[in-house]
C-alpha cells in the first residue's frame, strides 16, 4: 500500500472491504439499496476508461487506483479517498488489483442540499464563498469518516433497517466530511454565490444541453461574472477551458452510447452536437486513440468495458 494504515483504523477498514466484497456481484460498479451508495470491485488492472464523475466520495478499501483530468494525475490508495465536487469527465484505471487482492472501493454521492443544510446549521464563521478550488482531490481519511463509512455499508446486511437509517447515516457521513481538513473545499459545492458553486450550476447547464454549442458571455451572465473571470474560474475548478470541457463531455458521452451498441457513430455524433462526422470520427481517435468503430470493437474484444 502507498500509505502507512493508521492502526486503529485497520479492522474497520478490513471490516468494510468484506462488505464491499460481499454486496459486489463480480467485478465492476454495483448499484445498492442505498440512494447513492456504489460498490466496486475489480479482480485486474484496469485500461484507462473515460467517465464522467458526479459530486462524490470514492473510500478506497484495497489496490490502488488513479484518474487524469487534462495533464493532472491523482493516485490514491488506503487510506486514502477521492473527492469530486462537480460533474468532471475523467481518466479512470486501477492500478493495483489481483483475484487474491481485488480493489475495493466505496462511493458515496455528494448531497449538496445536505451539505448546505448542515452548514448553515454550523457554529463555524470561517466558511467562506471566496475561495475558488480544483473539483476534485486526494485526501486522507480519519477515524471518524471511515466509522461512519462502516454504518453505511454494515446498513446492506439489515435491508429492513435501511429506509429509516440509512439517511442518517448518509447524513452523518456529510457531517465528517464537513468537519474534516477538506470541508472547506467540500462546501464550496454547495454555498449558493461561491464560486464553485457557480460553476457547477453552469457545468451542470452544459451536461444537460450537450448537444448546444457553448456560448461563453451567456453562460458568464449566467454565473454573475465577466467573461474574463468566468473563464478563469472555470478552469480553475475543471482544469479546462468551457469549450475544452464540454469537447470532453462529448466524447465521453458518445463513447458510453457506442459501447451500449444501440446507435452507430452518425447518429452518436449528432445525439452529442457534432454537426459533421468526420470531425468528430477525428476528435474521438484524437482522444481515445482509434476511430470510433474501432476502438469499441476492441474494447469488445478484451471484454474490458467496467466503471467504477
Amino acid at each position: 500500500m502507498a500509505n502507512e494504515i493508521n492502526h486503529l483504523m485497520a479492522p474497520d477498514l478490513h471490516a468494510l472491504g468484506g462488505l464491499i466484497d460481499r454486496h459486489s456481484n463480480g467485478d465492476g460498479m454495483h448499484r445498492t439499496p442505498i440512494d447513492g451508495l456504489h460498490c466496486i470491485r475489480l479482480s485486474v488492472r484496469q485500461m484507462q476508461l473515460p467517465s464522467v464523475y458526479q459530486p462524490s466520495i470514492c473510500v478506497i478499501v484495497q489496490g490502488a487506483k488513479q484518474v487524469l483530468l487534462e495533464d493532472e494525475i491523482y493516485r490514491y490508495a488506503p487510506p486514502q479517498f477521492l473527492a469530486v465536487s462537480v460533474d468532471l469527465p475523467l481518466v479512470g484505471q486501477v492500478v493495483e488489483a489481483s483475484r487474491e487482492a481485488p480493489y475495493l472501493c466505496l462511493a458515496i454521492d455528494l448531497d449538496a442540499r445536505t451539505l448546505a443544510d448542515l452548514i448553515a446549521q454550523s457554529d463555524d464563521v470561517g466558511w467562506t464563498r471566496a475561495e475558488t478550488t480544483r473539483g476534485l482531490f486526494v485526501g486522507e481519511m480519519d477515524a471518524d469518516m471511515l466509522a461512519s463509512a462502516l454504518r453505511l455499508a454494515r446498513l446492506l446486511d439489515a435491508p429492513r433497517d435501511i429506509p429509516v437509517l440509512a439517511p442518517l447515516v448518509l447524513r452523518e457521513f456529510h457531517y465528517r466530511v464537513l468537519n474534516s481538513p477538506y470541508g472547506r473545499a467540500i462546501a464550496q459545492m454547495a454555498m449558493t454565490g461561491s464560486r464553485t458553486y457557480r460553476i457547477g450550476q453552469i457545468i451542470r447547464r452544459i451536461r444537460t444541453k450537450i448537444a448546444e454549442p457553448v456560448r461563453v458571455e451567456e453562460l458568464a451572465e449566467m454565473a454573475n461574472m465577466s467573461p474574463s473571470s468566468f473563464h478563469q474560474h472555470f478552469k480553475a475548478v475543471t482544469a479546462m477551458s468551457p469549450v475544452q470541457y464540454q469537447k470532453r463531455l462529448r466524447l465521453t458521452e458518445a463513447r458510453h452510447l457506442l459501447i451500449a451498441g444501440k446507435m452507430d457513430a452518425q447518429s452518436v455524433a449528432y445525439r452529442v452536437g457534432y454537426q459533421s462526422v468526420s470531425q468528430f470520427s477525428r476528435e474521438y481517435a484524437r482522444m481515445f486513440g482509434a476511430p470510433p468503430i474501432r476502438d469499441i470493437e476492441s474494447l469488445r474484444a478484451q471484454d474490458g468495458v467496467r466503471t467504477g
